[in-house]
């Protein structure tokens, strides 16, 4: 909105997959909830363009964007999207917002991994993909809550 002038639903989750390259192509139920709450706290003004609802960022919403970009420059290698969409949502805790899409995606993955056929000749074996990958993460998990991974018990509780 701020970039490109108002948009609207559709268009906006088009913009999202063509930003990320496909990697997220966020539906209806991620763009329009957002966008209802950036309009709620007065982030985003919504009016009508024919048929189609279009919101346009208000004097409020730049700040939010100059406060977030801020923020961002302290350090990292990139934008923390998830601290944007828990802003968004209203939810305000970057954490319990990733927790949330953590058990979404393991519940996910667990699905996957039940569903798949166990390939062991020709073709992707998605299953010990996804197991192999499952493993890889529990044990980042367990090293960086190990006292001696050198990260403080504030950064590991986080």
């Amino acid at each position: 909105m701020e970039r490109d002038g108002p948009v609207y639903g559709y268009q906006l989750a088009e913009r999202i997959a063509e930003r990320t390259e496909g990697a997220w192509r966020p539906g209806a139920g991620a763009v329009y909830p957002a966008l209802n709450s950036l309009v709620k706290r007065d982030l985003a003004r919504r009016s009508r363009g024919g048929q189609r609802r279009l919101y346009t960022i208000t004097p409020d919403g730049r700040a939010f964007l100059r406060r977030i970009r801020r923020d961002w420059m302290g350090g990292g290698t990139g934008p923390d999207t998830s601290r944007l969409w828990a802003e968004i949502s209203g939810s305000g805790d970057a954490g319990q917002h990733l927790l949330r899409h953590l058990h979404r995606h393991l519940d996910l993955a667990a699905s996957a991994v039940e569903r798949e056929p166990d390939r062991t000749a020709g073709g992707t074996d998605l299953r010990s993909q996804l197991l192999d990958e499952l493993r890889v993460a529990e044990e980042r998990i367990r090293r960086a809550r190990s006292p001696s991974s050198g990260r403080s018990s504030r950064a590991r509780t986080a």
